[in-house]
């Protein structure tokens, strides 16, 4: 975990510093790809996820070492074959796994946050579930066990292969030539990211684009239809945490709704996006019908406080990396106690940039919690001793302002008129 926690500590640096270069970019190309808030929300959504990581927070229902141990018929000696045929093995899973979550009601729970931007950016990139605790697909990698890869090559290029993911949610980057049949372009992922009839549920591909050519879901770029993103039931919230669980939370109100018994029962298999006749009769959802008339989330929020939602988002990044850094020195459950710190934060400021109530109380809970954790270990992780003196302090004072200027956003400031985006 110790060297996991460092690899993921530089791998957040070079995101950073490419989606600063990616903003940088659009401002000199008289491009808006960026919303100050939008990319707030899909930031944080990317520290949740590291926080899921970082404590574990996964169980496999059959390990891949279990599978190689068991199942393997061939010994490749070849050491770059070895890592050749295990990045394409990995590849080909990934389209079938990313299709499944598309495709089946219940999985698409645990992609929904990926989608749920109304925006394409670098930064929508890194809203990475925290929903996906189950494994379940552990059968698509039985082919890579069969050949016998090592369960080591596996664990080296697995993480390679999510990374190369990364750079093409752009709008910056046009078609790209002969590339375009190879591998997933920029013009590729925005198709799929899009909402247009034309464009739903096409190119899964995460990196070879001949998986989707070969299986019947490949969809160019068209020049007369531009994308336009997020889901076809917008989340409208900010807040990552709820927007892992909004599907679910759906899918389990309906059941319980519907008469039918035998919906109650396939709901959860059935296309996503199906629901029982007689609850989508009763309790109708919004969708977006006509794309080009979306109306994008953009509830009011003042500049004063959106320049203290950026000072939540430092502080936490500050937290978080001290946490990654040290990780070797911290016993597994005060990383617990150090992760429910982090995730009650980013759920109040996000919830704050929703403009909800909801924020005072978890605010107060994240001040019961840091100071639990400051009164059981005498100060913040040692963090005194190992960066600057007077850290704990530093801390106790930004639960409190915290805590205090949620009250003043929610009750005393006068809000802006609502806008759209």
């Amino acid at each position: 975990m110790e060297a996991y926690a460092n690899v993921l500590s530089y791998a957040v640096v070079g995101f950073f510093i490419l989606i600063i270069i990616e903003y940088t970019l659009s401002r000199i190309m008289g491009k808006t790809v960026y919303h100050g808030m939008d990319t707030v929300s899909s930031l944080s959504s990317g520290i949740t996820n590291t926080i899921k990581s970082l404590v574990g927070l996964s169980v496999v229902i059959v390990s891949y070492d279990f599978l190689v141990g068991h199942l393997a018929l061939f010994q490749i000696k070849s050491e770059l074959w070895l890592y050749v045929l295990a990045f394409i093995g990995i590849d080909f899973a990934s389209y079938w796994s990313h299709r499944f979550n598309h495709e089946i009601n219940l999985f698409w729970n645990r992609h929904i946050v990926h989608h749920s931007s109304e925006e394409f950016n670098l930064a929508c990139a890194l809203r990475q579930s925290i929903s996906s605790i189950v494994g379940i697909y552990f059968f698509l990698y039985i082919p890579l066990a069969f050949i016998g890869i090592p369960t080591e090559i596996i664990a080296v290029t697995a993480p390679l292969h999510l990374f190369a993911q990364f750079w093409y949610h752009t709008r910056l980057i046009d078609k790209m030539g002969f590339l375009e049949y190879i591998i997933v372009t920029p013009s590729h992922h925005r198709v799929h990211h899009a909402i247009n009839p034309e464009y739903i549920d096409k190119n899964y591909a995460a990196i070879f684009i001949i998986w989707d050519r070969l299986f019947g879901t490949f969809q160019e770029e068209l020049e007369d239809v531009p994308a336009v993103y997020g889901t076809k039931s917008p989340v409208r919230t900010w807040n990552p945490v709820l927007i892992n669980y909004l599907h679910l939370w759906g899918l389990i109100k309906d059941a319980w709704r519907t008469k039918s018994w035998r919906d109650k029962y396939r709901i959860w298999y059935m296309p996503t996006g199906w629901r029982p006749s007689d609850v989508a009769e009763k309790y109708p959802i919004y969708t977006v019908e006509n794309v080009f008339e979306q109306q994008k989330y953009a509830p009011p929020i003042s500049p004063i406080l959106k320049g203290w939602i950026w000072v939540h988002f430092i502080i936490v990044n500050v937290l978080l990396t001290y946490w990654m850094l040290n990780i070797a020195n911290i016993e597994y459950l005060n990383m617990l106690w150090y992760a429910a710190f982090l995730m009650l934060t980013v759920f109040a400021y996000t919830t704050l940039m929703d403009g909800h109530q909801l924020a005072v109380p978890v605010e107060l809970l994240k001040l019961i919690v840091g100071g639990v954790i400051i009164y059981r270990l005498g100060d913040w992780f040692a963090m005194d001793a190992k960066w600057f003196a007077g850290a704990t302090i530093a801390v106790i004072i930004y639960m409190s302002v915290s805590f205090i200027l949620t009250i003043y956003f929610l009750y005393i400031e006068e809000k802006p008129k609502p806008v759209t985006a």
